[in-house]
């Protein structure tokens, strides 16, 4: 039976979430082509790709580099279908929106609409620089996207230290990913245990008082719980450093992942 309740609709929402963060970190223990990669060497020529989407300004040259980040997907064993869903969805439909006034900026007329009345120049320059707009940020978000589902999280944590990312970051990183986990489960119990003793008939004013008062009960064992949590890790021989059994080594896979994606720069850099 459809739920009319939005906090019902909400906590449905957020356990959908919950699963599809479960998935995609089952992505990363498969057998595919970058899970087997080096963890620093994988985030090195990620950053260098994405530096590359960001500086190009040839469409052609980030279609190429979003069809190479596809191809890498599904070498991964990434279902195809669920990647796309995870980056065409908001972001590049957001951008595109922003966009959209750029169409009417100065430039040679390319399109006239005529809407209500109003007359619309759409330029050729003004349709370029949104179409390069939404291209790259599309580029940049698919492989970023792609560097968290064929790398563990902790792994790629204890990766980040690599750049010299100050060991307080990577601790607030780590435990705000796993407190994400802990209060859905709690709203999800909150929620259920305020619909099994009044049910779903509460008028407003009494409803928003529940729901007041279990967002102060909340934030109150929140901050207790912090503290608990904390002082366990330090019982526990925690120092801030994200831990792992993976051990970061070089091999020669990665050399010559390291040689594929120079030479595919150098040849992006050659055409221009």
């Amino acid at each position: 039976m459809k739920s009319n309740s939005f906090v019902e609709r909400t906590i449905i929402g957020g356990l959908s979430f919950l699963k599809d963060a479960i998935s995609a970190q089952d992505y990363a223990l498969k057998a595919g082509f970058l899970q087997s990669l080096d963890p620093g060497a994988k985030i090195i020529t990620f950053l260098l790709l994405i530096l590359q989407a960001l500086f190009s300004t040839r469409i052609s040259t980030l279609f190429w580099l979003y069809l190479f980040c596809l191809a890498l997907a599904f070498f991964s064993k990434i279902n195809l279908w669920f990647f796309l869903k995870r980056t065409w969805i908001f972001i590049p439909l957001f951008s595109l929106f922003i966009a959209i006034p750029a169409l009417f900026g100065p430039g040679d007329p390319w399109l006239i609409v005529n809407l209500a009345g109003a007359r619309l120049i759409i330029t050729r320059q003004g349709s370029f620089a949104a179409a390069i707009f939404v291209i790259r940020l599309l580029t940049c978000l698919s492989w970023v996207v792609l560097l968290g589902l064929t790398t563990k999280h902790f792994v790629l944590l204890k990766a980040l230290r690599i750049f010299g990312i100050p060991q307080i970051f990577i601790m607030v990183l780590g435990m705000t990913y796993r407190y994400i986990y802990l209060f859905i489960g709690i709203v999800q119990n909150t929620y259920l245990a305020i619909k099994s003793r009044i049910g779903c008939g509460v008028k407003y004013q009494p409803g928003q008082e529940i729901v007041a008062w279990n967002i102060a009960g909340l934030w109150y064992r929140s901050v207790g719980m912090n503290e608990e949590v904390y002082k366990a890790m330090l019982s526990r021989g925690w120092s801030g450093q994200a831990l792992s059994w993976d051990e970061f080594k070089l091999r020669a896979k990665d050399g010559w992942w390291f040689l594929l994606v120079g030479v595919l720069l150098w040849i992006i850099w050659f055409l221009k």
